[in-house]
């Protein structure tokens, strides 16, 4: 073999082991570290869509949901001037302006999972969630339709405005005589600990909605401990194994599911689209709510945890 065509290929194989170096650059930044089961699947999810598209993604987070962090994460991102940008909106007042930043500096912004009811003002292309008011509204109607009559909303993001949209959906839908949402955080102990506090406090409590996965894990923890699993009704934002096998020993009546899949890979397909051909969908992408119950749930029980 002549030095010229030793050469060439030598070049060849460079370039083909460094496409990174040549890819466009996706930063995703959600407001959550991954401390429940919902944020590791929505990662996952925009590693599929980068492969397939054939791009770079960096996915990036605050610590313990610091939304001014996170604006500064995005801030960040913008002077970087990566191909597009993925944001989480739990709070647009904290959030918004750098969001408008990024746009304004020509960074193509698609939000995800909430502040769906806000993200069009801010400048971004589309939004992948679910409308949160409706979903906690349907969850109050089937409680409702259970015959609830006191109910409780445990909401572990007190930052988190589409998780007080979800509570706020979940009390008009149920129409109960009495409504209470706690601030019960994302540690499980503690979790446990408020729910119980307030099962005790207030025995008429007959039906009780979590607006996580997680939450749900640890409350079915108290609801045991008081010998009230399957009598006080409890539904369940998200799926994980545990809400699954849940709703199978008949502990929770229902999961709401947004299939987070779809808010973390839709989001790249969407960016990549647009920067090769300027395609723009014409309205927001509605993930969920889907509702899942003893009657379907065999059918997403092996993907809990993956790809729902």
């Amino acid at each position: 073999m002549n030095k010229a065509k030793l050469a060439a290929i030598v070049g060849l194989a460079a370039v083909l082991a460094a496409p990174a170096a040549f890819a466009e650059k996706y930063i995703v930044i959600t407001h959550t570290a991954g401390t429940d089961p919902f944020w590791p699947v929505v990662q996952r999810a925009a590693e599929d869509a980068a492969r397939d598209m054939g791009v770079e993604m960096e996915y990036r987070h605050p610590a313990n949901g610091d939304l001014v962090e996170m604006a500064r994460i995005v801030e960040a991102a913008t002077a970087q001037n990566p191909a597009g940008i993925v944001v989480s909106l739990p709070d647009a007042s904290v959030l918004g302006q750098s969001v408008r930043d990024a746009v304004a500096a020509g960074i193509p912004v698609v939000s995800i999972n909430s502040g769906g009811d806000v993200a069009r003002e801010l400048g971004v292309l589309a939004h992948v969630g679910q409308p949160e008011y409706e979903a906690g509204l349907g969850a109050g109607q089937k409680h409702a339709a259970m015959g609830a009559k006191n109910i409780l909303c445990l909401n572990h993001e007190a930052f988190n405005v589409a998780l007080e949209q979800r509570c706020n959906g979940y009390r008009d839908g149920a129409k109960a005589d009495s409504f209470e949402m706690i601030d019960v955080t994302s540690d499980p102990a503690e979790i446990k600990t408020r729910t119980s506090a307030a099962l005790q406090k207030d025995s008429s409590i007959d039906a009780i909605l979590a607006v996580g996965p997680h939450v749900c894990e640890a409350a079915i923890g108290a609801l045991q401990d008081l010998g009230k699993e399957g009598v006080i009704d409890m539904g369940c934002f998200d799926l994980s194994p545990k809400v699954v096998n849940g709703i199978k020993e008949g502990w929770f009546n229902f999961a709401v599911d947004q299939q987070q899949y779809l808010q973390g890979y839709m989001p790249i397909v969407i960016l990549k689209l647009h920067n090769a051909y300027g395609l723009t969908p014409g309205g927001d992408i509605l993930s969920g709510p889907g509702f899942v119950t003893n009657d379907n749930v065999a059918i997403v029980e092996q993907f809990a945890g993956q790809t729902r």
